[in-house]
């Protein structure tokens, strides 16, 4: 479950530089290219006999025409401009917002494998004492009622309790184990050293 929460805030946090790193450049530079057709002014007819006064009418209306679409493009490029700021200020609170999440997840897994190693070796310890108990309750029985007793028990509880006793005991009780656990003993023993 904390692996796939990871993997999804890897993947949006890796999707949303990607964005920052293409897209913007891409948009800004499509805003600030001029447009040809809005550039570009509709040319009139050329008259065969223009009058003198109605040239300079012409040319100001002209000037006139291409400072509006200057206008009109300034105004559309700072709307983009305001846009895109407003877009990056959303995907910077986003980031934040998914390392955060990320850096929570880490601590979480942290305490969770914690707790866990915790728990693990508190159950450890308890069965070494368990074992321990009975280790110290077979050397103070009766060699063959102990022997007995271990040869009744599951091999790897039984070959458990005998390489936790000395060799002393181990010795007494072997004529009364069965004699195929016995060999597994001292062969498991031999391979651990």
């Amino acid at each position: 479950m904390i692996k796939k929460k990871i993997i999804i805030v890897s993947f949006l946090l890796g999707c949303a530089t990607l964005l920052m790193q293409h897209a913007l450049p891409d948009v800004i530079a499509n805003a600030a290219a001029p447009n040809d057709a809005a550039t570009k002014v509709p040319a009139e007819p050329a008259k065969e006999n223009p009058s003198a006064s109605q040239q300079p009418i012409n040319a100001t209306r002209a000037a006139r025409e291409e400072k509006a679409l200057q206008d009109a493009r300034r105004q559309q490029l700072t709307e983009k401009e305001g846009a895109l700021a407003a877009k990056e200020q959303e995907l910077k609170k986003l980031s934040a917002k998914l390392e955060a999440q990320v850096k929570a997840l880490e601590d979480s897994k942290k305490r969770l494998d914690d707790t866990l190693k915790a728990q693990t070796e508190a159950q450890k310890k308890k069965q070494d004492e368990k074992i321990l108990k009975m280790v110290k309750l077979f050397k103070t029985m009766r060699s063959e009622q102990a022997g007995k007793m271990i040869d009744t028990l599951k091999e790897d509880l039984a070959l458990s309790l005998l390489s936790r006793m000395d060799t002393k005991t181990v010795a007494k009780l072997a004529p009364f184990i069965s004699q195929p656990r016995v060999i597994k003993w001292v062969s498991d023993s031999l391979q651990e050293k």
